[in-house]
C-alpha cells in the first residue's frame, strides 16, 4: 500500500475548494439544522448551497427553488412510496415528477420551507433522500427484472440492501469522498441497467459451476469499467465493495475535481495492484473472472409487453424524456394496487408493472396505459434525456424538449413498428443522458451553421452496445446544429427501417450493417 500513499500524497499536496468547503462542518449537523434553514431562523450561506444541501439531494435552482433527488434502491418503488412522493409533487412541486437514469426519482419547483416537511413525509414510508448527489455513493442499480422470470440468474436487492447499510445515512460516509461513486449489480441474463458504466461493477458470472460476479472497475462518462480479473462469490460482495471503498476513500485524489474519480486512481496504480489491495484488505482470496452470463438482448410486443414467465409479466410504460407527474404516480400506485402488482424503475427513465397475465386487460384499459402505451411512438420506448439547459447550469441544450421534439417528428415521417432503438441526450459533454452507450447519441453543443450563425446543436454518435460487454458509441457526425439535425437522423431512421431484418434491433443491425465504418462511411450510405 506504500505506492497508494506515495501517489496519493503528491496527488493531494493542493486540495480544491469543495475538500475545504467539507473540512468547515460536518453534513449531519447541517442536516439536523435543516428545519431552523427551512423556516428562516438560519440562512443557507455559499457551502450549504454549494454542498451541504446536496448531500441531501437537494439542489438549488433559479427562482429561489429547489430539485429533491429521491433514492430508490434497485428502482424498487413501493405503493405506499409512489403514493407519497405523488402527493408532494402535487402539493408543493407544481406537480412536476423526473424519473432518473439511476433509476430515482426527482421532485422540482420546491420551495425551501416545504423541503425538510417532503423529507420527513418521505421517511415515514421508508425512502430518503440521503447522499443523492455530491462526493456520495449514489443510488445502486440493478436491472429492472431483478429476480424475475426467464431472465433471472441471481436476485440481488438483498445484496444490494446490504451494500447500501454499509453507507446509508451513516455520519462516517456522508459527504466523505474524494467524488461520487456509483455502483450497479446486475443478476440478470440482459443488461439493462448500463452495467459497465459505473465506478464499481458486479455482473454475473459462471466459474467453475458457481454463480458469483465478476468485478470491473472504473466506469465512467465515455469510459466503460475494467475487467479486475477476479470472480467474486455472492457471499463476499459486501466484504469486496467495502474494500472498494476504503481504498477509494483513504487514496483517492482530491485536488482536479475533473480527475477524481476512481478511474483516475486506478490509472494511476494499476489494476494489479489495486486487486492487491482488495486481497490485503478483505483478507479474501480470488479465482480469475468466470464467463459473464449478462449478454442476451431483449425486447417487448407491440403492447410493451414483456413475458417474464409463464404467469408472470412485465408492463413497460414509456415516459418521453422521464417526464412524469405527481397525479400520474398517485394513479400508478393505485392502479398497480388494484392488480396486486408491483412497480419497477428503469434507467432508461420509464417504469414497468409487473403483474400475473391475468391483469393484462385490466392494465392495458387504463387512463394510465393510453397515455404512456409504448410503441405508440417508437422513438420514446427506449429514449433517454438529461435534464438540460433549462435546469442544470452546464447543459448547453434543452434536452428534454428536444428529444421529444425529434422524436414527435421521427414518428410522423419514419414510423417504425418492429424495431428497437435506443436515443439517448446529454446536454453536455458531462454525459448524464448516458449517451455514449446509446444507438443513437446526441451531445449538446454550440456551432456555427452553414451561413456562420453560431446556433445550438450535438454531437451525433452511432453504435453503443449494452448487449454483451458494452461498448462506447463512435462519433457518427461532429456539430450538427439543429437545423440540420432532423434531415441527418431521418435519412439513418430510414437506412435502417429499409435494410433491417424483422424486428432486428438497431443494435444488432448497426453491428452487421456499420461495423467497422467511420461516420464518414456511414454517411456516405445515406446518400
Amino acid at each position: 500500500m506504500h505506492e497508494f500513499a506515495d501517489i496519493a500524497q503528491a496527488r493531494n499536496t493542493k486540495v480544491n475548494k469543495i475538500e475545504q468547503i467539507k473540512a468547515s462542518k460536518s453534513p449531519l449537523d447541517f442536516y439536523h439544522d435543516l428545519e431552523s434553514y427551512s423556516n428562516g431562523t438560519k440562512t443557507l450561506d455559499e457551502n450549504d448551497l454549494s454542498y451541504f444541501l446536496k448531500c441531501f439531494g437537494i439542489f438549488p435552482k433559479e427562482g429561489d427553488t429547489f430539485m429533491l433527488r429521491i433514492r430508490i434502491p434497485a428502482g424498487r418503488l413501493s405503493l405506499v412510496g409512489a403514493k407519497m412522493i405523488g402527493e408532494m409533487a402535487k402539493l408543493y412541486g407544481k406537480d412536476h415528477v423526473d424519473i432518473t437514469t439511476r433509476q430515482q426519482i426527482e421532485l422540482r419547483n420546491l420551495k425551501l420551507e416545504h423541503v425538510a416537511l417532503i423529507i420527513k413525509a418521505l421517511k415515514n414510508v421508508g425512502i430518503s433522500t440521503f447522499q443523492t448527489g455530491i462526493d456520495n455513493f449514489r443510488n445502486v442499480v440493478t436491472s429492472a427484472f431483478d429476480g424475475l422470470g426467464k431472465t433471472h440468474i441471481v436476485e440481488t436487492v438483498a445484496i444490494i440492501e446490504s451494500v447500501q447499510s454499509l453507507f446509508l445515512e451513516r455520519e462516517a460516509w456522508i459527504g466523505v469522498l474524494p467524488r461520487k461513486f456509483n455502483t450497479a449489480i446486475l443478476g440478470t441474463k440482459i443488461n439493462d441497467c448500463n452495467i459497465y458504466g459505473h465506478d464499481c461493477c458486479f455482473i454475473v458470472a459462471l466459474k467453475d459451476g458457481v454463480i458469483g460476479f465478476n468485478l470491473y472497475l472504473g466506469g465512467r462518462v465515455g469510459v466503460q469499467a475494467s475487467d479486475s480479473c477476479i470472480f467474486v462469490k455472492q457471499k463476499d460482495v459486501v466484504t469486496v465493495f467495502e474494500a472498494v471503498i476504503h481504498i477509494f476513500q483513504k487514496y483517492g485524489f482530491r485536488d482536479n475535481r475533473n480527475k477524481n474519480r476512481l478511474h483516475f486512481l486506478l490509472e494511476a496504480v494499476g489494476m494489479e495492484a489495486f486487486v492487491e489491495a482488495i486481497t490485503q484488505f478483505s483478507g479474501l482470496s480470488f479465482q480469475s473472472s468466470g464467463e459473464i452470463l449478462a449478454k442476451e438482448d431483449f425486447s417487448f410486443d407491440e403492447n410493451g409487453i414483456f413475458e417474464l414467465d409463464d404467469e408472470t409479466v412485465a408492463i413497460n410504460f414509456a415516459i418521453p424524456s422521464g417526464l412524469f407527474n405527481g397525479s400520474d404516480m398517485i394513479a400508478l400506485s393505485d392502479l398497480v394496487e388494484a392488480v396486486k402488482g408491483e412497480i419497477r424503475l428503469s434507467v432508461e427513465q420509464s417504469f414497468y408493472i409487473i403483474c400475473h397475465k391475468s391483469k393484462i386487460e385490466t392494465i392495458m384499459g387504463s387512463v394510465l396505459y393510453a397515455k404512456y402505451k409504448p410503441f405508440q411512438n417508437i422513438y420514446f420506448t427506449h429514449q433517454i434525456a438529461c435534464i438540460g439547459s433549462k435546469d442544470c447550469s452546464f447543459g448547453v441544450i434543452p434536452t428534454k424538449t428536444d428529444a421529444i421534439a425529434l422524436a414527435n417528428y421521427l414518428q410522423k415521417e419514419v414510423p417504425i413498428k418492429d424495431g428497437k432503438v435506443r436515443f439517448y441526450w446529454s446536454g453536455c459533454i458531462k454525459g448524464c443522458g448516458i449517451h455514449g452507450v446509446a444507438d443513437i447519441g446526441f451531445e449538446g453543443c454550440k456551432v456555427k451553421n452553414s451561413e456562420g450563425v453560431t446556433e445550438l446543436g450535438v454531437h451525433v454518435l452511432i453504435g453503443g452496445k449494452a448487449t454483451g460487454e458494452s461498448k462506447e458509441a463512435r462519433m457518427l457526425k461532429k456539430s450538427v446544429p439543429f437545423s440540420e439535425l432532423y434531415t441527418l437522423i431521418k435519412d439513418l431512421m430510414i437506412y435502417y427501417r429499409d435494410h433491417k431484418r424483422d424486428g432486428e434491433s438497431f443494435e444488432s443491425f448497426e453491428s452487421r450493417v456499420f461495423a467497422g465504418l467511420s461516420g464518414g462511411e456511414i454517411l456516405g450510405m445515406l446518400g
